[in-house]
């Protein structure tokens, strides 16, 4: 089956055009987590941090979301 895994941050929706090719929704899963931790390390050196989100669709509807979202305690280090 084709997964597509379209990118949402706050500035909007970053749809994925192509999809991979995936046996099971347990591989599309582990690729969506993976995605996310990729975007997650690179938001994380910005200095206005974002939530970010893949989600994740088939052809005919949207199967999963997978989030990052940074929280901040507002404590100084």
């Amino acid at each position: 089956m084709r997964y597509y895994f379209d990118i949402r941050d706050s500035t909007g929706l970053y749809p994925d055009e192509e999809g991979l090719e995936f046996r099971t929704q347990r591989e599309a899963e582990i690729e969506a987590a993976e995605t996310l931790a990729g975007l997650a390390r690179d938001l994380a050196s910005l200095d206005e941090r974002q939530d970010v989100a893949v989600e994740v669709r088939t052809e005919s509807e949207r199967v999963f979301q997978a989030a990052f979202i940074f929280g901040s305690n507002n404590v100084m280090q």
